[in-house]
């Protein structure tokens, strides 16, 4: 049987933990760790794509399958490019997420030379919130980065992580975002996890959420694009699904269903801000943890889930932020994958 759906396959890889920057809300605990080599780096982008290959010809699946390329900082690793033309060669689309900070002329240049598909610059609001977020002086060349990537034509997307501290400040950093000519803006939610475990008291009630969520999701901006990984999000003016609906999953949050993360140490986890090691590159089978993981199938299962998430029928399209309710409950001392989304307002239906 043959689907002509392409379906998004997504490994996020942090290639790197270093970083020139000191963020607040980072989910990297701090400490330095051992990057896996080049060569078996290459070995694993070359069973990924063996992978969605045996998928495809089992099962009649096509996959549009890309990698997100992140760190830490990623232009703090040396044999960055090196990695990037593997991925791409093996017939990956590559996005890059980065602090900006450090894409100067020759870099952005590079990127576009390379046929990157796209970067990803974090701005968390206007030079003094975000100063305040991700350290002093670090606004002005995230910016330059910015102007150096659109100048090269690589596309550019901000992204903002949403919290009390840079909430009402959302409006103001899309309207510079246009300013600049980028053409596409994305937010998340504060996950409690790494160092942003110091700002529990940063995050949104559910009703903030709400508020917050209809603002920004209401602006219509020509040519301009507000997008958000955030399940909650994509519920937002969404009927009910109808009595009886399948119980898998079919959408919204993608740990265990569309992707996964590897480390710079090459542990493998359902998401980066889900710290849950499944396994490790080298040692594990990247097709047997996607299979058999318990923790993956866990995630996968319904019946699993506790409290609001176990019992809504949007779970299929939905499931919460796991991110978000591990971090929250290991903050109660639950540390429960499974909980439910504690800033969720979405009506089950």
């Amino acid at each position: 049987m043959s689907i002509s759906q392409a379906y998004d396959f997504v490994v996020q890889w942090h290639l790197t933990e270093k970083c020139n920057l000191r963020c607040r809300h980072c989910y990297q605990e701090g400490g330095q760790v051992r990057e896996i080599p080049l060569a078996t780096l290459e070995a694993a982008v070359d069973e990924v794509s063996q992978m969605l290959h045996a998928w495809q010809e089992a099962y009649g699946i096509q996959f549009s399958p890309s990698f997100n390329v992140t760190g830490g900082e990623p232009f703090l690793r040396k044999d960055f490019f090196t990695i990037l033309e593997k991925m791409m060669g093996a017939g990956f689309a590559c996005y890059v997420l980065s602090n900006g900070t450090l894409i100067d002329k020759k870099t952005a240049r590079k990127l576009a030379d390379v046929g990157a598909k796209g970067v990803q610059v974090s701005l968390e609001g206007p030079e003094e919130i975000h100063e305040a977020i991700r350290g002093e002086g670090s606004f002005a060349p995230a910016l330059q980065g910015i102007r150096n990537l659109l100048a090269a034509g690589v596309p550019v997307s901000v992204n903002t992580t949403l919290s009390r501290l840079n909430g009402r400040y959302f409006l103001e950093l899309a309207d510079l975002a246009v300013s600049m000519g980028v053409s596409r803006i994305g937010f998340s939610r504060l996950v409690p996890s790494g160092q942003g475990q110091g700002l529990m008291g940063q995050m949104l009630e559910p009703a903030e959420v709400r508020r917050l969520y209809e603002r920004v999701l209401s602006l219509k901006l020509q040519g301009f694009e507000i997008v958000s990984g955030d399940p909650v999000a994509a519920q937002m003016g969404q009927p009910a699904p109808a009595p009886g609906e399948a119980p898998f999953p079919s959408g919204g949050c993608a740990a265990g269903v569309a992707g996964l993360t590897i480390m710079a140490d090459g542990t493998v986890t359902p998401c980066r801000r889900l710290p849950i090691p499944l396994g490790q590159l080298g040692r594990d089978s990247l097709r047997e943890i996607w299979a058999v993981s318990p923790v993956l199938e866990a995630l996968r299962d319904k019946n699993r889930y506790r409290g609001r998430c176990g019992s809504c029928a949007r779970w299929s399209h939905c499931r919460g932020c796991r991110a978000i309710a591990y971090g929250y409950s290991r903050s109660q001392g639950a540390a429960d994958f499974l909980a439910e989304d504690p800033q969720c307002f979405i009506e089950a239906g």
